[in-house]
């Protein structure tokens, strides 16, 4: 059981469950932990652990809610980074050839996938469009005869640099639709250039890309994906797993913090004896075990087939807010040494600004549930 579970909410996991759990936290404790810092430091990726992940044997099993929300707690507790790099490839790009695909084309790309021979990227948002990509999608899809020609650029695509399958959100010019492609990593007219200088996520290779009379066949267009309510789908089930991540890097603060507190002495004593340290630890506790119970709950209500938009959203905006809370007390508690590689905590505290915006900015999520609840939208 992790430290910050004060209310124990990984006993609603079946026995089966908890075991895979815990075989997924044996894996990411030994292989993640150790290595993260230097490969964020370095802005590199860990290229040699992806036939490893293939070893899990996560991607591509239906489980229950529940279980896949844990798991991208459990990868975002080890590293957000590698959790994203997980999300991108088996949540966005398997989740939209799942969701979007014919039985034909599921058959062509997910056995590859789920078995991490080729991995998969999702390029949806654009250098001048993000929160407004819905209406303001400028990469364009012109078809011509049995083959469809993209032009445009796409920002912030992680795993772009080295994926194997791209899956490209263009609007049709002829009837103003948004459709979704899968395109080759090495695509004549397709070119995807690493972004430097992040001081976020720095393990995840996000890219540019500019794409210039790429040619799809039709085969490679996603069949049921016609419009950008399609895309939303993904969204919205992918939208959850951002909200689970942000718990696992919450709990990671939490537990740095107290781990800290027990040893660190100031005035002949360890810190965790003096009371505003306590109240800043359980501010951090109050903070994970309400967002973690609001997952749960909506893991449930996918479950039950009761899931809505609002749910999804008010879960990413709310705990997101809260961990940024949680990382920046777990970073004052920590004083000047929680500004330095060598606690941790400091990676946490950046990679939380990019969980924080992606999946919806917190403005955005709060307009969807606003709609929702008022039934008046708000949007531009």
């Amino acid at each position: 059981m992790l430290a910050g579970d004060l209310y124990a909410f990984q006993g609603l996991l079946s026995e089966d469950e908890t075991a895979t759990v815990h075989r997924v936290r044996e894996f990411l404790e030994a292989e993640v932990v150790p290595i993260a810092n230097d490969y964020w430091a370095r802005a590199e990726f860990p290229a040699h652990l992806v036939k490893r992940f293939a070893g899990l044997d996560l991607a591509g099993h239906e489980r229950s809610s529940l279980l896949n929300g844990w798991l991208a707690l459990e990868m975002a507790h080890a590293d957000a980074s590698m959790a994203t790099f997980y999300g991108v490839h088996a949540g966005l790009a398997m989740g939209s050839i799942q969701s979007c695909g014919s039985p034909e084309q599921r058959e062509r790309w997910l056995p590859a996938m789920t078995a991490f021979d080729q991995i998969g990227a999702f390029a949806l948002t654009e250098p001048t469009g993000g929160s407004d990509v819905a209406a303001g999608l400028r990469t364009t899809a012109r078809r011509e005869g049995d083959t469809w020609v993209l032009n445009g650029q796409k920002r912030w695509i992680g795993n772009a640099t080295f994926a194997d399958l791209i899956v490209v959100w263009a609007r049709d010019v002829e009837d103003n639709q948004v459709k979704g492609f899968v395109v080759p990593g090495g695509a004549p007219g397709f070119t995807a250039t690493k972004i430097e200088n992040k001081i976020a996520l720095r393990i995840v290779q996000n890219a540019d890309i500019t794409l210039t009379d790429v040619r799809v066949p039709e085969a490679d267009r996603l069949q049921n994906a016609n419009s950008f309510k399609d895309t939303a789908r993904i969204l919205r089930q992918t939208r959850s797993g951002v909200a689970w991540e942000a718990v696992g890097v919450m709990l990671a603060a939490y537990e740095i913090a107290l781990k800290y507190a027990g040893e660190r002495e100031q005035f002949g004593r360890p810190i965790a004896k003096f009371q505003l340290v306590q109240d800043l630890l359980v501010r951090m506790l109050g903070n994970v075990t309400g967002a973690l119970g609001m997952c749960v709950r909506l893991a449930q209500l996918q479950d039950a087939g009761q899931y809505r938009d609002e749910h999804s959203a008010l879960a990413k905006a709310y705990c997101t807010t809260r961990m940024r809370e949680v990382v920046g007390w777990a970073r004052e508690l920590l004083a000047g040494n929680g500004i330095v590689l060598d606690y941790d905590i400091g990676r946490f505290v950046a990679d939380a600004e990019a969980l924080y915006s992606y999946e919806g900015t917190r403005e955005i999520n709060t307009l969807i549930v606003g709609r929702a609840i008022t039934g008046h939208g708000a949007f531009v």
